[in-house]
């Protein structure tokens, strides 16, 4: 694999204020892959999407993904009766923008390279951000999401949740103000971020990945990962038009197995196989950003978590990605101390989330701690 390294991860520490359902919470280290522990609903996963939220600098693109993801699509309704999907930008605010002007800051604790995003009227929106928006009527009480980052804002209409014969013209300038703003998101050198989980990926993201390392030297880490499952997996290919209207006749995974006289689709395998292929796709993917894994133990057997993650270990030093994980699975936690300990030149890290409500705070474990978890086999989850 080529060499891509660099003196350190894109995010070496981080500090969320108000993002959906965390109040606040700052952790220290983050290593180039990062392990994140913890109960189920303690807030592991919306790390993983402020974390998305900071890499593309709150672009409207992300902030779609994680809204359609959780269902915070209302329908509202224009003059004509028609209802449309929307996004509702208030649900990213802790207590669902409960405050008189909310405001979300997420970024390193080290660095001064903070983005903050806010709901507020027009009125507080810069002058060049409100002339945007000038030739709509006003009337009533609409928000809007400004973005900062080093200096710079970008606003854009958080689309109102109740039914409001505008809607058609807030749509208009909402599709403007998204084109207005590419310029600024150019300057502010948005950062790659891929996401796997917690479900398997489907034929269209691993064909999508596929295709941006098929015949290159990155294709080979997708092949290592899914030999990871079976050493009989020779070769694969991506078959089937994504053009079809015929679900049987989209675009598929398929492997040569030793022994089989005819491809085998990757996906009659089993979810191991596939979820291991989606990782070195992903990874691969990702260079000089992020991977976000969601419940990255989903698929892989305990028997296999040593090898992954030492894979995963030393694909993001080779391609330069800073990898966020969770985990319910103490096999998979035991597998990765495992694996950090042997990296001797790799940081790997693990924190655990601990608190009830608002009370959120890091545990995070130095590396002499995480090699004694994996000798001793402590429980840590």
């Amino acid at each position: 694999m080529p060499d891509k390294r660099t003196n350190g991860p894109h995010l070496p520490d981080l500090s969320i204020r108000n993002f959906r359902g965390i109040q606040h919470l700052s952790i220290r280290r983050l290593g180039r892959v990062t392990l994140l522990g913890g109960r189920n609903g303690i807030g592991k996963t919306t790390i993983l999407e402020a974390v998305r939220v900071y890499a593309a600098r709150a672009h409207p693109r992300a902030l779609d993904e994680i809204l359609g993801q959780r269902e915070e699509t209302p329908r509202v309704f224009d003059e004509d009766h028609l209802g449309a999907r929307y996004r509702d930008y208030t649900a990213l605010f802790h207590g669902r923008a409960a405050a008189q002007e909310p405001t979300v800051e997420i970024g390193p604790i080290s660095e001064p390279a903070e983005l903050v995003m806010q709901l507020c009227p027009w009125e507080a929106l810069a002058d060049r951000q409100q002339e945007l928006f000038a030739e709509i009527s006003m009337v009533g009480d609409w928000q809007f999401l400004r973005v900062r980052f080093k200096g710079g804002e970008i606003s854009f209409p958080a689309m109102p949740v109740e039914r409001d014969p505008r809607a058609a013209e807030l749509r208009r300038h909402y599709t403007r103000s998204r084109r207005h703003g590419l310029f600024e998101y150019e300057q502010w050198g948005t950062l790659n971020c891929e996401s796997l989980g917690p479900g398997i990926a489907d034929n269209s993201t691993l064909a999508r990945f596929w295709d941006s390392v098929a015949l290159t030297e990155e294709e080979d880490l997708s092949l290592q990962a899914l030999r990871l499952a079976s050493s009989d997996i020779e070769r694969i290919a991506v078959v089937g038009d994504e053009g079809s209207g015929f679900r049987g006749h989209s675009r598929r995974i398929v492997a040569k197995v030793r022994g089989y006289a005819d491809p085998v689709p990757l996906k009659s395998l089993g979810d191991g196989a596939t979820r291991l292929f989606a990782a070195g796709l992903a990874l691969a993917n990702s260079r000089g950003g992020f991977l976000m894994i969601d419940e990255a133990e989903n698929g892989i057997h305990h028997s296999l978590e040593h090898a992954f993650w030492r894979m995963v270990l030393r694909a993001a030093h080779e391609y330069n990605v800073q990898v966020l994980a969770t985990t319910h699975s103490s096999d998979c936690v035991a597998g990765f101390a495992r694996a950090a300990a042997e990296a001797e030149h790799i940081d790997g890290s693990y924190v655990r989330l601990d608190g009830e409500g608002d009370r959120l705070r890091a545990v995070e474990y130095t590396e002499e701690e995480l090699q004694t978890v994996a000798e001793q086999a402590i429980e840590v989850r």
